[in-house]
């Protein structure tokens, strides 16, 4: 298994696979078989919401192992049903996207109230369901850009759901409000034994300069990690960073300059683990989005994106549209060889 890991990293495989961070990872609270018991259970979550988590971990191909890999499908919302399903046209029907997440052995199935609701009592029993309840829509002309709640706790509840997901768009002007609705909501979830998924994005032109764009900056990106784990999310998702020193480079904000010199490095796995450790060191999951889908060379990015979250201390991969936006078969073979990564025992954390 790692001889072919290694040929999909190609020439940054050693770079990768032999890595050793600059924050230790025994100061992290790592995944494995035992992460509800060693890490949850010490919470003021609710024992339906361990019962949940621990159905999570033990569904699909990563059973077992504390990482997980996740199907999300929701993009048709903002980027347009026709965008995001033309592709591949089988994905507009929802039945074909549960589908796949059980064939390509996905530990849960994300997506929207429609979507899951439409075939939730042949397969809410099948899977874990995570009902998005928030979305960014692009029908408004001109485009708005914020996440307005198209559900509720209660509807995801109903139709037998494991968990609520939603976005924060932290750094917009909408943020405040939005942090405001989906704590409520999160806290809801937790009372009525469900466990929270948070998409926690960056949103504001100002972090996009003409030299870089900082989005997807380790120590911006680690702050919305720190916020979505205030609100209680249970598990993280989050853009794996490509670039560091937000705060300083836009002048903005309060940071500290060993954040720059002793927690990280200019290498991907270091950006990578500042996230984990702004995740509560590790005992809020961190998920990496696996990107859009590029069509040839997504396998290659799918695997070195697994490589990295792995082995900076991360939970699992959330892989949407480089698995929806082929043919089912290619699809559930992406989604195999990132699990892959996580089932691979020379894969080490570093």
């Amino acid at each position: 298994m790692v001889k072919k890991i290694k040929e999909l990293l190609g020439k940054e495989a050693t770079q990768l696979l032999n890595h050793s961070c600059a924050f230790p990872k025994e100061q992290l609270h790592l995944p494995g078989p035992d992460f509800v018991n060693r890490v949850f259970s010490l919470s003021d979550r609710h024992p339906a919401v361990l019962r949940n988590l621990q159905t999570l971990f033990d569904h699909g191909r990563l059973a077992k192992t504390g990482y997980v890999s996740i199907l999300p499908v929701d993009q048709g919302v903002e980027h347009s049903a026709g965008a995001s399903f033309a592709p591949n046209p089988i994905y507009f029907d929802p039945e074909n996207i549960v589908k796949l997440a059980i064939e390509g052995g996905c530990n849960a199935v994300a997506s929207t109230l429609g979507i899951l609701g439409a075939i939730a009592r042949k397969y809410a029993h099948q899977i874990p369901f995570i009902v998005k309840i928030n979305h960014n829509e692009l029908l408004t002309y001109p485009n708005e850009f914020d996440q307005i709640l198209f559900a509720n706790v209660e509807q995801a509840f109903d139709m037998g759901a494991a968990a609520v997901g939603a976005t924060i768009y932290f750094g917009s002007p909408e943020s405040n409000r939005q942090i405001q609705e989906i704590s409520e909501a999160f806290q809801y979830a937790h009372e009525m034994g469900m466990f929270t998924v948070l998409w926690a994005y960056l949103r504001n032109p100002a972090f996009k300069t003409k030299e870089k764009d900082y989005h997807t900056a380790a120590d911006l990106t680690g702050q919305a990690n720190y916020l979505s784990a205030t609100i209680e999310a249970d598990i993280v998702k989050q853009k794996q960073p490509t670039n560091n020193g937000g705060y300083t480079a836009l002048k903005f904000g309060r940071t500290h300059e060993k954040v720059y010199t002793e927690l990280t490095t200019d290498h991907p796995i270091d950006l990578t683990r500042y996230q984990v450790i702004n995740c509560y060191m590790g005992r809020v999951g961190l998920i990496n989005s696996g990107g859009a889908s590029t069509g040839a060379g997504d396998l290659e990015q799918a695997v070195r994106t697994a490589v990295i979250n792995k082995r900076a201390g991360g939970m699992g991969l959330i892989s949407g549209r480089k698995a929806f936006q082929k043919p089912m078969k290619e699809g559930v073979k992406l989604l195999n060889a990132i699990q892959d990564v996580y089932l691979c025992e020379e894969v080490t954390v570093a």
